[in-house]
């Protein structure tokens, strides 16, 4: 053997010595690491830091298994965390995992209690007790948002304008101020009766989404068809209209229930970009305490009225399965009442168990002493009836006063419970100056400037002002 070859050989005997002899003397990591863990850790509901005991002779990682809680150092045997504050009354639990770096499959587990919140909840009730949890977080909204102002509202504001129609993004109250309505008002009639094949319920389903996506409100009132007559919202012709809708096995029974069939179907299909159901506050059968509907004073008992709004509810929520609707009833409310203004308000009450949302439709020109009497009045009834409350339509035909915002609605609305005022809509009219079809303002309205201080002041909610009106506020409850 050559000497190069013998040395060659010597020193891989020696590598090989010194690699069996590591392997004898160090053992396996598996063998040598220790770790305890303090297995169970309760934490005040409130928001802030809290430490967790760990005691290890190797490095590791600490993972929170849950995203109200975050990872924030390592101090000696303590490892630190911040916790959201838990608004939920109930308490919440989750899990902390310490793995080893080097070894994944090595890890113990720490239990995190944290405590409910202690404040007092406020309990609100609905009429369907399964209405999905964005449904139930609206209405609480709508509750809590009266406490600090009302939300401005405008019928048909995304769809078109005096001088617009149907452009995507266009609103007459975002061209005065900059800014959307924090309520979207539609009408639904044109989805469920005779009407119902039209290229314009896909423009009113796109308006609706934006809105929501916005996370603005929405709500819908009902003009619809005569089903017996043939003729249309208005035909008070007949006072046995919703007589026959009762009677069963009637024609126009038959032809009602595909016209609610329809409503159910928009309703249970009507998602957001967020792939969620989007809540609706549902109105029909609106202004009953006039004569001019198929449905009102003039064209059905008392008996017959209840009856009928009873049978709307009960076929959409427990037959159709419609679980976005806050149900809204909404007289008509345009004068001074004086004592009986209480009375004109629940005029055909269909008991507290049917109704969710208290509104009121008050055209009461300039008349600002019924306007406000009629808010006060409303908004003593909602804390009465635990329910929200708002002027579901308003507004002057084709005013021109300039200062009707801040005098006549703005004045008005100060320090009432009231969580909306909806104006009427702007009718698309071109260039026809003649037609005063209008009840809100546009750009050119000798009101601009008047409604621009409406918007400035902080009682009043448009769509960038809203909180976000689809999540359950803290220390709220909807059953």
């Amino acid at each position: 053997m050559g000497t190069s070859i013998l040395a060659a050989a010597m020193s891989l005997m020696a590598v090989l010595s010194c690699s069996d002899e590591k392997k004898t003397t160090e053992p396996a990591p598996s063998d040598t690491r220790s770790m305890t863990v303090q297995e169970s850790v309760e934490i005040d509901y409130a928001a802030g830091p809290f430490s967790v005991t760990v005691d290890a002779n190797f490095q590791f990682r600490a993972e929170a298994q849950a995203d109200w809680m975050t990872f924030d150092r390592i101090e000696g045997d303590k490892v630190w965390f911040n916790a959201e504050e838990n608004g939920n009354t109930a308490s919440r639990e989750a899990q902390i995992k310490f793995v080893d770096v080097n070894d994944r499959y090595f890890y113990k587990n720490a239990t995190v209690i944290q405590k409910g919140d202690p404040s007092p909840t406020t309990t609100l009730t609905m009429v369907d007790k399964n209405a999905t949890a964005e449904t139930k977080a609206l209405y609480a909204n709508l509750w809590k948002l009266a406490e600090e102002g009302f939300m401005f509202g405008h019928h048909d504001d995304l769809w078109y304008g005096r001088y617009w129609y149907n452009e995507p993004g266009m609103s007459d109250t975002k061209s005065v101020c900059g800014d959307y309505p924090g309520v979207f008002s539609v009408d639904f009639a044109e989805i469920m009766d005779n009407r119902y094949q039209n290229d314009a319920n896909k423009i009113r389903r796109r308006v609706i989404i934006e809105a929501y996506d916005r996370g603005e409100v929405i709500t819908a009132c009902c003009h619809l068809n005569n089903p017996l007559t043939g003729g249309d919202s208005w035909d008070n012709s007949r006072n046995d209209v919703v007589k026959e809708i009762l009677t069963e096995g009637s024609d126009t029974r038959t032809k009602y229930l595909q016209w609610l069939d329809r409503c159910a179907d928009f309703a249970n299909n009507l998602k957001g970009s967020d792939g969620k159901l989007i809540p609706v506050i549902f109105r029909p059968y609106h202004e009953h305490t006039q004569t001019w509907s198929w449905w009102s004073s003039k064209c059905t008992t008392e008996t017959e009225f209840i009856k009928f709004w009873r049978f709307t509810i009960e076929y959409l929520r427990d037959v159709k399965g419609v679980r976005n609707f806050i149900y809204a009833i909404s007289p008509q409310m345009d004068g001074n009442y004086g004592d009986g203004t209480r009375a004109r308000l629940l005029h055909r009450w269909p008991g507290d168990d049917f109704v969710d949302f208290l509104g009121m439709d008050c055209y009461h020109w300039d008349n600002k002493n019924a306007f406000k009497s009629n808010l006060t009045a409303m908004s003593a009834l909602s804390v009465e009836k635990k329910k929200p409350c708002g002027v579901t339509e308003t507004g002057p035909e084709g005013f021109n006063w300039t200062d009707y915002w801040t005098n006549h609605i703005l004045a008005c609305a100060l320090n009432q419970r009231v969580s909306m005022i909806v104006m009427w809509r702007n009718k698309y009219v071109g260039s026809n100056e003649s037609d005063r079809h209008f009840y809100s303002v546009y750009p050119g309205h000798p009101s601009e400037a008047d409604f621009r201080s409406m918007y400035d002041n902080p009682a009043t909610f448009f769509s960038k002002d809203l909180p976000d009106m689809y999540k359950m506020p803290k220390g709220y409850e909807v059953k």
